[in-house]
């Protein structure tokens, strides 16, 4: 907090040693410094007592991973009034909400390579811990990608969406840009969601899914990659540039990864073959 950051609350999450931190809002670039800033002190100060402070998404198999939830909302810079406040309707959402709602699921699956940018990223995203894997959204819906946070009655300002399929190894400046991207894309071209959805998706089949509309999150870096490149929003938001060397930077992680013999090959072929 004597860096400027103002800490709402913090608490002890699921996982052994996992802690969530929850930063007051603040404009896009002040809350992409904060989150730059809070990662390099927060490992500098474990350094020192001999700790070791991770970000990594999926540092240990079969407990929860960690994500960097990111609450958004936009402003009206005339009145300084919330956008995506409409008392009265479902969920309180606007018009303009909604459109942004569906212009992020509509690129949810592009995003990904960078919201979730490492190979390890898709080790979180799978069914059971609280990641989302379904592309959809809801109220209080923790398996859902998008989550409308109930807010008192009376406090229309903190009327906001969560994005949760970003995790904390992800540049927050990338990821704020392309976040912002996909929303905005929604609200020019005037998408709408799908319905929302409000059992766990988790224990939906199949075919319920397929009849409902309901995609996946990429299962890997690989499948982030080729969304990526086909949907020219995301190289639209970054710059030919910085989209390019992200690419050939991922491709290389990608050809690093699956070249390598893991430990769990080992113990599962080695006895039989």
């Amino acid at each position: 907090q004597s860096m400027g950051i103002e800490v709402e609350a913090s608490h002890h999450e699921v996982a052994a040693g996992q802690q969530e931190i929850d930063f007051h809002y603040g404009d896009a670039l002040r809350s992409a410094d904060n989150a730059m800033t809070f990662k390099y002190t927060m490992k500098s100060v474990a350094k020192k007592n001999n700790l070791h402070a991770t970000f990594m998404p999926k540092p240990i198999f079969g407990i929860n991973g960690s994500g960097m939830h990111v609450h958004q909302s936009l402003m009206n810079r005339s009145t300084g009034e919330n956008a995506f406040t409409a008392e009265g309707s479902e969920y309180g959402l606007s018009p303009l909400a909604l459109s942004f709602i569906a212009g992020q699921l509509a690129h949810a699956r592009a995003m990904c390579l960078v919201v979730a940018p490492l190979v390890n990223s898709y080790k979180r995203l799978v069914p059971g811990y609280e990641a989302p894997v379904y592309i959809s959204w809801g109220r209080t819906n923790r398996s859902a990608l998008i989550r409308v946070p109930r807010v008192s009655k009376g406090n229309p300002m903190a009327t906001r969406l969560e994005l949760r399929c970003p995790d904390p190894s992800c540049n927050p400046y990338l990821a704020f840009a392309v976040m912002l991207a996909a929303g905005l894309d929604g609200i020019k071209r005037n998408l709408q969601p799908p319905a929302p959805i409000e059992e766990d998706i988790y224990h939906l089949d199949e075919e319920t899914r397929r009849l409902r509309h309901v995609d996946t999150l990429p299962a890997s870096l690989s499948e982030a990659i080729a969304e990526a490149q086909a949907d020219p929003l995301i190289e639209e938001a970054l710059g030919s540039y910085t989209f390019e060397r992200l690419v050939e930077a991922k491709k290389q992680e990608w050809d690093d990864y699956r070249i390598r013999v893991m430990s769990w090959e080992i113990e599962r072929y080695l006895p039989l073959y």
